[in-house]
């Protein structure tokens, strides 16, 4: 079941969207040659608390970060680590989330480092522009489908790969709520959006292959063929109008 929040809760999910948005903001302003990805998950935790919420990733079945680092043909769930040295020319994903008064937020952007290759740029563009394609497809009696096909349709006009092992999700109280929400699917087809719902909606595709696997550590995903990978993600509500984006930070 797909929960609906009233408008209060929504304001609390606001909240909670300001504290990511704030993050992600700041990583966008740190990532650089020479930073370490466990140098940008400190940044990410003192701005997290400094909001009074807390990371909704650190501890999570595990996890010891505030963000996910995932960097190059890493796709999601990279561990920030000391001597992961970015240099000019990598991609960094920063996967994030808060947890504050009792609901969360989680948003993910992809950052070149320095100067970064034509390939890994339009990489980068175009997932997030399919991002956008998926958040304009939210309204209410639409179907979520729609949005999930156009991910697909978008990133497959621009010759990426669509990964679909890992998926976006339902979030409110719970980082992860119903419903699953992959990155490929058919317009028309699953459940009716309504008002007050509130979705993570995060492409995440390949200059590559789609395929993936898991690495030894049980948590970094990494393209099965070495091609680079770029992630995007908003929380988003779905309003009387359309959509809100409650994670935004540009």
């Amino acid at each position: 079941m797909i929960e609906v929040k009233n408008e209060q809760e929504l304001q609390r999910m606001r909240a909670a969207g300001k504290v990511t948005a704030a993050v992600l903001k700041l990583m966008t302003e740190l990532v650089k040659p020479g930073v370490s990805t466990l140098d940008l998950d400190k940044a990410a935790e003192e701005t997290i608390r400094s909001f009074g919420a807390t990371p909704l990733f650190l501890g999570y079945y595990g996890f010891p970060g505030s963000i996910c680092a995932s960097v190059n043909e890493e796709v999601v769930h990279g561990i920030p680590k000391k001597d992961r040295i970015l240099k000019s020319g990598d991609i960094i994903s920063i996967d994030t989330g808060a947890r504050l008064d009792g609901f969360c937020s989680d948003a993910a952007v992809t950052l070149g480092v320095g100067n970064v290759s034509e390939e890994a740029q339009k990489l980068m563009d175009v997932t997030k522009k399919s991002l956008y394609k998926a958040i304009g497809q939210i309204k209410p009696g639409r179907r979520l489908g729609d949005a999930q096909h156009a991910v697909e349709t978008f990133a497959m006009q621009h010759n990426m790969g669509v990964v679909r092992d890992y998926c976006g999700h339902g979030i409110g109280r719970n980082m992860h709520e119903e419903p699953s929400i992959p990155n490929f699917g058919k317009p028309g087809t699953g459940p009716v959006l309504e008002a007050g719902m509130t979705l993570a909606i995060e492409p995440m595709l390949t200059a590559g292959s789609y395929k993936v696997r898991e690495l030894d550590d049980g948590w970094t995903v990494v393209t099965l063929d070495g091609s680079y990978a770029a992630h995007f993600e908003h929380t988003v509500a779905v309003t009387a109008n359309g959509s809100e984006i409650l994670t935004a930070f540009e």
